[in-house]
């Protein structure tokens, strides 16, 4: 194996390692009660401790987890006002993908797969029988079509910064989905955000740069609405993935 394979090899394994734990961490596989070391997750997930050392550091950079005095890591729960900031970020990153198509240009293909991608988001939002146990299927789609906007500007920094945005907890554009209630106003919550998606399409194509920003950047404030609501209600929806990470008000004020 060369030098080349041996970097993608630690690196493939570094990103799995950063997966899995994640998906841990917002399974409530892993507490915020406990302290985990290098040594017990490398056992946990049978894997040497070199991927699992560079996995915990990126967590940590993502603010998932905090590095411990004595050593070790523990999980961070999370302010509202901290996931309302990267949800921000997130928009502002997509609003600059959005305009940069609009004003340099999207290939047609690009721009034929994300209309189908939203007329089919659209079918699925509109149908008689919508229910919670679509939101997968809706989730999908809606990952697609952000993903295959950000990838339509070829730009590979971008891609990467959005990339990085998407990891933090909460902040990708489905990541709170998963609030989604039985009520009316939770269904036009979805359907709001699908007029946002068929909105800047028809910005892009229209050469509307400023537009299809603003669209993008209003169309993040979207997810932190949702969170705002469901936080308003006293409780997050049961089931929720990641409920327990996310310090509700009540929690605020107690360790202040």
């Amino acid at each position: 194996m060369n030098d080349d394979s041996i970097i993608r090899n630690g690196q493939t394994q570094t990103a799995r390692a950063a997966m899995t734990l994640r998906d841990m961490i917002v399974g409530n596989q892993l507490t915020s009660d406990t302290r985990y070391t290098e040594v017990q997750l490398a056992e946990m997930l049978s894997m040497s401790r070199t991927p699992i050392r560079a996995a915990l550091q990126r967590l940590t950079d993502e603010g998932l987890l905090m590095p411990m005095p004595g050593g070790g890591y523990a999980i961070r729960r999370l302010l509202p006002s901290e996931i309302a900031d990267t949800i921000e970020l997130r928009g502002t990153l997509e609003g600059l993908a959005a305009r940069w198509l609009a004003e340099r240009g999207i290939d047609r293909k690009a721009l034929q797969d994300l209309v189908q991608i939203s007329d089919r988001i659209h079918a699925l939002l509109n149908a008689d029988s919508f229910a919670r146990s679509d939101l997968p299927r809706y989730e999908r789609l809606n990952a697609q079509f952000h993903d295959g906007l950000t990838a339509a500007t070829g730009s590979a920094l971008l891609c990467q910064e959005i990339a990085r945005a998407n990891n933090r907890p909460f902040a990708s554009s489905s990541a709170l989905v998963g609030m989604y209630e039985h009520d009316r106003d939770a269904h036009d919550h979805l359907l709001i955000g699908q007029e946002h998606h068929r909105a800047v399409l028809e910005s892009i194509a229209g050469r509307q740069g400023t537009r299809a920003e603003a669209i993008m950047r209003e169309h993040a404030r979207l997810s932190q609405r949702n969170l705002d609501r469901a936080l308003g209600l006293g409780s997050l929806p049961e089931g929720f993935r990641g409920a327990s990470l996310i310090l509700q008000p009540q929690e605020e004020v107690s360790e202040t």
